[in-house]
């Protein structure tokens, strides 16, 4: 089959379009045509190698986390998921691999797709559908009423957490350029901060919950300090801490560089008495298929800004890297 691979780890190192073996099936696995595959800044961020202390991918192996595709096979123990299902995932990580035109996964990680997405429309979803529910709903628990700052709202997390968090009945701010103010406030955005003109830290305060997305140390100190005392700030940019290598059950090693690189935070987080906590999402079929239940309802809509063909996945990987899509970028495969 044919799919994109990294061959070696680099900032400017592209994918490489090549063929390779097809995907062996486990009993607890289906393999998945692949019909579309979202492009995430995560793909960009594996290809440079900037996960290699606790993901170490050894190279040469398939990119993409995000698929919406037909069940082609299932493996003699699957329950769930039948030959010829329309299904959507984000694949677990160290079995990645959905810029291509099959492949294996466990059915745990799976969800039927929405019966009112097209395939590009679902594989847009599972990454930032499940980024924006692990923050709000599972580690949050975000309450009605609450206030919630989501930066870049006009991003793939921030388009999908938006409508997410105006479900659950949070009073909403966000940032984002003046060209993306109306789609924002369109998704439910109460209050709109232009980036490049106003500074949100002079506009917001006294916030339950800020959904952190920004690499800047200084937009990670204005943002803890626009909580109230006892309010979470989730990063999904890092620093990563000490209690994330738990939990992920790393080494020594990456838990002592995680304790150095959390330094700093750790020391605000104390004096402005907030929390802080990194989020790196993971695989889960039964949140997936609550998040497509609110899709079949109307309740969250998808936002796509381009879909490149197959061939032109290193593009949609540029294009993603650049920060100008709105929504999300998808690949057609077949």
């Amino acid at each position: 089959m044919k799919a994109f691979i990294v061959k070696k780890y680099g900032k400017k190192e592209p994918l490489y379009l090549t063929e390779v073996s097809n995907p062996t099936l486990k009993s607890d696995e289906v393999l998945v045509q692949i019909h579309a595959a979202g492009v995430n800044l995560l793909d960009s961020m594996i290809r440079m190698g900037e996960f290699k202390l606790f993901l170490p991918y050894k190279t040469p192996f398939v990119n993409g986390h995000d698929l919406a595709g037909i069940v082609t096979k299932i493996g003699s123990q699957v329950q769930n998921f039948k030959v010829g299902n329309a299904v959507y995932s984000r694949v677990a990580d160290y079995r990645i691999g959905t810029f291509a035109e099959y492949i294996s996964v466990n059915e745990n990680d799976l969800a039927l797709q929405p019966k009112n997405l097209t395939m590009e429309e679902a594989a847009s979803i599972p990454l930032v559908g499940l980024t924006a529910w692990q923050s709000l709903v599972e580690i949050a628990n975000l309450q009605k009423g609450q206030k919630v700052f989501i930066q870049a709202g006009s991003g793939g997390v921030g388009t999908f957490a938006i409508q997410l968090a105006k479900h659950l009945g949070a009073f909403v701010a966000t940032t984002t350029s003046t060209t993306n103010i109306d789609l924002v406030k369109n998704l439910g955005a109460d209050l709109v901060i232009d980036y490049k003109k106003e500074d949100f830290e002079t506009k917001l305060k006294n916030f339950d919950l800020v959904l952190h997305s920004n690499r800047d140390p200084k937009i990670l100190e204005s943002s803890m300090r626009i909580l109230k005392p006892g309010g979470k700030l989730i990063s999904l940019v890092g620093p990563p801490t000490p209690e994330f290598a738990e939990e992920i059950g790393t080494g020594w090693f990456f838990k002592l560089i995680t304790k150095f690189l959390s330094a700093g935070v750790k020391k605000k987080e104390k004096k402005l008495n907030v929390s802080f906590q990194f989020l790196f999402m993971r695989a889960e079929g039964k949140q997936l298929s609550e998040i497509t239940s609110l899709i079949e309802a109307g309740i969250i809509k998808p936002v796509i800004d381009k879909v490149f063909p197959f061939e032109q996945t290193n593009d949609a990987m540029a294009y993603v890297e650049s920060g100008r899509a709105k929504g999300k970028v998808v690949i057609k495969v077949k």
